[in-house]
């Protein structure tokens, strides 16, 4: 099984610096995991890759059971979740959504996308986590 953390993290974003969820999946940013497999559909603009923020909305905070399948930030409207807001600061100005899906014992992330880049987001995930172990690290966003 994979593992997840769930860091509220200070952020710089342009309208100034707000605590903000970011996940980790694995121990590693999920900034840096997006940012490996957009890295070759990013030509000429390779800052573009991985290019995302954490999400600055308290709404997104534990007890929000938005990163548990009851989203309270969708871009595509299909059933996504943003796990990844844009750099601005507007969780839906430039997002990464997933399905997040909860199965028996264990949570799932898959079917990632980019809302404005039709780039192919196979290579990521899916993440599988067990559901006691990711509803612990989501407590940690409760501040």
């Amino acid at each position: 099984m994979d593992t997840v953390e769930f860091r509220l993290e200070t952020e710089r974003f342009p309208i100034g610096e707000t605590l903000a969820v970011r996940p980790y999946v694995n121990g590693v940013d999920l900034r840096e995991l997006v940012r490996a497999v957009e890295l070759p559909y990013a030509e000429g603009d390779p800052d573009s890759a991985g290019s995302y923020a954490g999400l600055r909305d308290p709404g997104v905070r534990w007890p929000s059971r938005h990163f548990l399948g009851e989203r309270s930030v969708t871009w595509f409207g299909d059933g996504d979740t943003v796990l990844l807001g844009c750099i601005c600061g507007d969780a839906g100005c430039w997002p990464l959504t997933a399905r997040v899906d909860i199965a028996d014992d264990a949570v799932i992330w898959r079917d990632f996308r980019n809302s404005h880049h039709r780039w192919n987001l196979d290579g990521l995930g899916p993440f599988r986590f067990n559901l006691l172990a990711y509803e612990t690290a989501l407590r940690q966003t409760m501040k």
